[in-house]
């Protein structure tokens, strides 16, 4: 099972306000393990960078305008995500940048069931308790030290962590296993084990050993086969 642990970054709250994409990261799962496999991106969103989104992700106008523009990414990203399913913290922030900048694109937009959203799963599992992601981190005791801004990258790697403790945390491989192992392991068990039948062994014995056994039902008394013959 292949999944993707998503991030962005953004100029702001709203695209319908003209906001924009400034960074995308993705980790890829399989089997909920990372594989090493990511795709990372900075994102000229062709605006100035408001001062509240600068001072969460520290990515500046000046730097952005050395990237390309969020088109030039498209392929490859979609390449990269496919059709698999999306694991994102607050899925429909995520969806709905990234849905935009598909449509001024010209692109058909990704379908909200394709996203898996932690946020909504951590509220569920841990009603009233806090859910962001240093939050989970810190619940789930994963190292988040190096998080003193936010980055689309970092994030996903993160969140790739904090996923794995809320669907089940220490037995990654009871839930990971894929259909194909499941079905591996329960043939291992019902396999019917089909046995080649030999001809028993024919043994001629000698006149002396049928000597010697006459002498010792000779010896036996009461032998339970005379009573049988009674």
């Amino acid at each position: 099972m292949r999944e993707i642990v998503l991030d962005t970054e953004t100029t702001g709250l709203d695209p319908n306000l003209g906001h924009r994409i400034v960074e995308i990261g993705c980790i890829e799962l399989k089997n909920h393990i990372a594989t090493g496999e990511k795709f990372h991106v900075y994102v000229n969103p062709r605006r100035d960078m408001t001062e509240e989104a600068f001072n969460i992700h520290g990515l500046s106008t000046e730097f952005l305008k050395e990237h390309p523009p969020f088109e030039d990414h498209i392929d490859s990203f979609l390449e990269f995500i496919k059709k698999d399913r999306l694991i994102i913290h607050n899925a429909r922030f995520d969806m709905k940048f990234l849905n935009a900048e598909l449509e001024w694109a010209n692109r058909k937009p990704l379908p909200f069931t394709q996203a898996l959203d932690t946020l909504r799963m951590a509220r569920e599992k841990f009603p009233g308790s806090p859910a962001s992601l240093d939050a989970l981190c810190k619940r789930f005791k994963i190292d988040n030290s190096n998080r003193t801004l936010h980055g689309a990258l970092l994030d996903s790697e993160l969140l790739a962590e904090v996923y794995l403790e809320l669907i089940g945390g220490a037995q990654p491989d009871f839930i990971s296993s894929s259909s194909k192992e499941r079905d591996l392991k329960k043939k291992d068990l019902t396999t019917v084990i089909e046995r080649q039948l030999r001809k028993a062994r024919e043994f001629k014995l000698t006149d002396d050993e049928i000597a010697q056994h006459k002498l010792l039902l000779e010896k036996l008394k009461d032998p339970i086969w005379d009573k049988k013959k009674s």
